[in-house]
């Protein structure tokens, strides 16, 4: 398996699993406990890394189903504006964006790594990607985020990807199944269908990132709304660590530190 390297951080096979902490600098997100303010971005980032993450991912535009639209002016602002507060700090920072306009500006500040959930199909992002050199978290997608349906599906977009990303001569990235109701074809039984067969993904070769952090099909079967889903997601987490994840992007980083030592303890080979 090929591992991929972030601002000293490795990702992949005979590293540890890997803690991608969320900031969310859109008002519009699905979860209103995760908003923070420019103001607060430097101290959210300080606490996440000081709980256990090896990187933060900040976006700026809600992709979860029903959002309202804004525009890429919008967008950037919001972003440029949070990681003026971090440059210079040390922290690693990827950039939740599938704008190459947005992520031209981004390139500006202190940023390590791009995560896009359109998974290259806009080949202006993969000119803009291979030309800056950082490398990419990218999600399963055929023509648009989340269009894939299904294991076998899934399988053949993240194929996809990985041709694109030899297109653009990008050897660094990590993979996303992309779980979650991104399109109106997609269905909670959808969702647990990929968890249950997450390993499946391994086969392509790069590693994997587990985000399905207080997501909708964890609070239908728990009948809970995002703020109450925590246990959920980490248990689920756990599971889908046990299936081949490398990273986990999470809302709730100390609590999923706990729960990676207690699934690394578990792991331990006498």
């Amino acid at each position: 398996m090929h591992s991929c390297l972030i601002n000293g951080v490795w990702i992949g096979e005979g590293s540890a699993p890997v803690i991608m902490g969320v900031i969310n600098c859109s008002p519009e997100s699905f979860f209103s406990g995760s908003y923070v303010k420019p103001s607060d971005v430097f101290s959210v980032a300080s606490r996440m890394v000081d709980n256990g993450a090896a990187l933060v991912d900040i976006g700026a535009k809600s992709t979860a189903p029903g959002a309202p639209a804004i525009s890429g002016k919008t967008e950037s602002v919001r972003i440029t504006k949070a990681l003026g507060e971090l440059d210079g700090s040390g922290i690693t920072v990827s950039v939740d964006t599938m704008s190459p306009g947005v992520l031209a500006e981004c390139l500006r500040h202190d940023i390590h790594a791009v995560n896009d959930i359109g998974g290259l199909s806009n080949p202006h992002m993969g000119d803009l990607v291979a030309e800056s050199g950082v490398p990419a978290f990218l999600m399963a997608s055929k023509a648009k985020p989340g269009d894939a349906i299904g294991v076998q599906d899934t399988m053949a977009a993240l194929e996809m990807v990985v041709k694109r990303c030899g297109s653009h001569g990008i050897d660094q990235f990590v993979l996303d199944p992309g779980i979650g109701l991104w399109t109106p074809l997609r269905t909670i039984d959808h969702d647990w269908e990929l968890c249950r067969h997450f390993q499946e993904f391994t086969p392509v070769g790069r590693p994997l990132m587990a985000a399905i952090s207080r997501k909708s099909f964890i609070g239908s079967l728990l009948g809970r709304t995002p703020d109450a889903r925590l246990a959920g997601s980490l248990a689920l987490t756990t599971l889908l660590l046990q299936k081949g994840a490398h990273v986990v992007r999470t809302h709730d980083v100390a609590e999923t530190r706990d729960a990676l030592l207690v699934f690394s303890q578990m792991e331990k080979r006498q």
